[in-house]
């Protein structure tokens, strides 16, 4: 087996990952200025498994200068519900805002610039997947302000729909009938699948 020196990235991410599996936040902290931002996060994840990570230390990993360590955060910031996600919604990385919206789900309480980010980026974001986790997102928040950009996500791309016809479920009306009605005889199967779970007594 070949042993790494100590000095390399892989070696480091190794050590901080154990160090979260074995109580020892210490060494897992040193891992948030490492050089390497596969190590940074890594060491997100890490004092996150241990309880011990920082508010103020996921905030500043918000304004990381990689997009992958940016989007780490914005996984574990899931987990922290007061958390504003409104810097990451606007990165400039579309991986890393597909990511925040989904966390705004899991928190599904969010303030109203966030609620009102949600429904620009599903609407008009031009990567798809952003929209998807967008009205995802708006659907697990159940604001009927987000109403109107999940009908608009029955008339995207399949996957779109999809996402558009599940996140339809916490709302009622005729406009969600007639969006139900419609998914009903979609051309994509898995969106009158959808409908069919929704509309099933």
């Amino acid at each position: 087996m070949t042993t790494l020196p100590p000095e390399t990235p892989a070696h480091r991410r190794r050590v901080i990952a154990l160090a979260g599996h074995t109580g020892d936040p210490d060494t897992a902290r040193h891992g948030l200025s490492d050089a390497d931002p596969s190590v940074r996060g890594t060491a997100l994840g890490a004092l996150h498994r241990l309880g011990a990570l920082r508010t103020n230390e996921l905030i500043e990993r918000f304004n990381d200068g990689t997009p992958s360590v940016r989007r780490r955060a914005a996984e574990v910031a899931a987990h922290y519900p007061a958390l504003s996600m409104l810097a990451l919604l606007h990165d400039s990385d579309s991986t890393v805002v597909e990511v925040a919206a989904w966390s705004c789900g899991e928190h599904e309480l969010v303030s109203d610039d966030e609620l009102f980010c949600l429904v620009g980026l599903a609407t008009e974001h031009d990567d798809a997947l952003v929209r998807e986790a967008s009205v995802a997102a708006l659907g697990a928040i159940g604001d009927d302000r987000g109403l109107p950009a999940i009908l608009a996500g029955c008339t995207d791309k399949p996957a779109v729909r999809r996402r558009a016809v599940l996140a339809l479920a916490p709302f009622d009306g005729d406009e969600v009938e007639a969006a139900l009605a419609a998914a009903l005889v979609d051309r994509d199967w898995q969106v009158r699948q959808a409908a069919e779970d929704l509309t099933r007594d």
